[in-house]
């Protein structure tokens, strides 16, 4: 096994071995980092807790429809990597493909330490629903003047959090595809850098050290 050392924002092979620089390009982590800020940013002027989750505002506007619009792109990209050709091209079709081929995509679970939440974005697709937030992304995007209170916290957080799981399981995705061999989500969050530093997924996803076998 050859291991690599996470110091510095770089990653720095051990004695003899030999780092993987995989080549998809991180447009789409650096753009998640980026709505990631303006959610923590946030956090300085509306306390994310229980009791503010129907707070909505112009900016958590701004955050849910950018989010949401990125899954959007992302997951186009997961079908055509599950299935070389795919046409999907919106949730219901995203749905379609993803429970049967990913199906541990559904049940992963964001949290968001600092201020004890968790939560879990795309468990509605346990059943034939889509999400909540999903929803009000769209009365929000199509009919603002009469659904702008769905812009709130809560469904702004289960946007971005759906955004986390999503650009991570896209990178597993083609990580592995280019190595020709399973990647982990260990290996993949490692090479996601910088990284998160506000919402995060499954601790076992996470590691200092990459372990080739």
């Amino acid at each position: 096994m050859h291991y690599f050392v996470y110091e510095n924002d770089k990653i720095k092979p051990s004695k003899n071995s030999k780092v993987i620089n995989f080549g998809t390009p991180k447009h789409h982590w650096n753009y998640f980092l980026a709505i990631e800020n303006d959610l923590e940013k946030l956090s300085r002027y509306i306390e994310f807790s229980e009791s503010n989750l129907s707070t909505y505002s112009i900016e958590l506007t701004h955050i849910l429809l950018s989010a949401s619009s990125e899954v959007d792109v992302i997951m186009k990209q997961i079908c055509l990597l599950i299935h070389p050709g795919s046409t999907a091209n919106n949730i219901n079709d995203y749905r379609d493909l993803i429970k049967p081929n990913l199906e541990s995509l559904i049940n992963e679970e964001i949290h968001i330490s600092r201020f004890n939440l968790n939560y879990k974005p795309w468990e509605n697709w346990n059943g034939d629903t889509n999400p909540n937030w999903w929803r009000s992304y769209n009365n929000v995007k199509h009919q603002r003047n009469n659904h702008f209170n769905e812009a709130n916290l809560q469904n702004t957080i289960n946007a971005v959090g759906a955004l986390l799981i999503t650009v991570v399981y896209y990178y597993k995705l083609a990580f592995t595809r280019e190595a020709n061999h399973e990647v982990s989500f260990k290996n993949t969050t490692l090479q996601l850098r910088p990284k998160s530093n506000f919402l995060s997924l499954n601790e076992n996803y996470y590691n200092h050290s990459l372990i080739l076998e």
